[in-house]
């Protein structure tokens, strides 16, 4: 692999990851009400 191809496998990794974290993150702050609406 080239580096363009590494550098772009290595910033997929990170919006992956770094949006799970965010989503875990709002998650915690935000909870989902439970409602059977």
């Amino acid at each position: 692999m080239n580096a363009s191809a590494i550098a772009m496998l290595a910033v997929s990794i990170v919006v992956v990851w770094g949006g799970l974290v965010a989503a875990v993150i709002n998650f915690r702050r935000h909870p989902e009400l439970d409602g059977d609406d």
